[in-house]
């Protein structure tokens, strides 16, 4: 009965942990912008060296990326 009453204590820990460390994050800004890394994929990197394609050369067919 006695390792159920620690289970249950050390479960309440770790749980306020992460919280206290999801608050942690969103107070510090980790989550204000969320779509700019998803997106960073698709442009194209002007410092790219070594094997890149030029910039005005598509890397693949169907590949090119289209800008406003």
């Amino acid at each position: 009965m006695s390792v159920i009453v620690i289970l249950i204590l050390a479960s309440l820990g770790m749980a306020l942990s992460f919280l206290g460390a999801f608050i942690w994050s969103v107070r510090s800004g980790q989550f204000e912008d969320t779509t700019t890394p998803s997106l960073r994929v698709l442009l194209d990197d002007p410092g790219m060296t070594d094997n890149a394609a030029p910039a005005n050369e598509p890397r693949a067919p169907g590949l090119a990326v289209r800008r406003p």
